[in-house]
């Protein structure tokens, strides 16, 4: 490899930082803030007549959540690249569990749009309004779950990307260490949620390692020499 390519690795770190970062907002606003906007715990007509009058605003969160999983896709191949000559089965590992949780979110986000279709068909008097809430808020509900499984492939992914860290040397050992300490949030959260629903999440406050290594691969890069050194002769 050409002294010129491996200087480019900077490039590809600013990469993996900035589709890092863009993955962010539309995460919030699809998982975090539509819900908060729309959805009323505990009152199915009030979640139901929400959904209704903001019809786009709820079709805008599964786009946007779906389109976060698309970034993820890049985001994957691009650590691959950076990562690989620290450990190359860690690395397809990485990618491997990172990729698993796109069917499952994809394929979930059937039921986000099923909540709106029996709202939408409430025209054909087959339902009454009381059964018809009660499908929507089931659909909802199997939608939350979903995520909780898929949530599992998020911690399992990052176990791999912050060993990778912690071995690498061109990065920071404690970047590597808050990325694992990400991963475990997710597992915990996705475990006791499923086992114990309603009880505190701790993801929302573990998930600063993965803000602090996405900005660390934009601002600083990683160090080209090191990097160059575990590149195969």
């Amino acid at each position: 490899m050409t002294s010129g390519k491996h200087d480019s690795i900077n490039k590809t770190a600013r990469l993996a930082g900035g589709l890092y970062l863009a993955i962010i907002p539309f995460a919030i606003f699809g998982f975090f803030y539509v819900p908060s906007a729309l959805l009323v715990p505990g009152d199915a007509a009030a979640t139901a007549g929400n959904i209704m009058a903001s019809e786009w605003l709820f079709r805008s969160g599964t786009v946007s959540w779906l389109v976060s999983h698309i970034i993820l896709i890049f985001l994957v191949l691009v650590l691959y690249r950076l990562f690989k000559p620290v450990n190359k089965d860690h690395a397809v590992l990485m990618v491997v569990l990172a990729l698993l949780s796109i069917p499952i979110v994809f394929l979930n986000e059937v039921n986000h749009l099923a909540a709106l279709q029996v709202l939408k068909n409430a025209k054909d008097g087959a339902l009454i309004d009381s059964q018809r809430h009660a499908q929507v808020m089931l659909f909802l509900d199997m939608r939350q779950s979903g995520v909780l499984v898929a949530q599992v492939f998020y911690g399992l992914w990052l176990l791999p990307l912050g060993v990778l860290v912690f071995r690498s040397g061109f990065m920071p050992r404690l970047l590597g260490v808050l990325v694992v300490i990400a991963a475990a949030g997710y597992l915990i959260d996705s475990g006791t949620q499923l086992l114990f629903p309603g009880f505190a999440t701790i993801s929302q406050f573990t998930f600063i390692g993965e803000l602090l290594f996405a900005l660390w691969l934009v601002i600083k890069g990683v160090n080209v020499e090191r990097w160059r050194r575990l590149m195969p002769a």
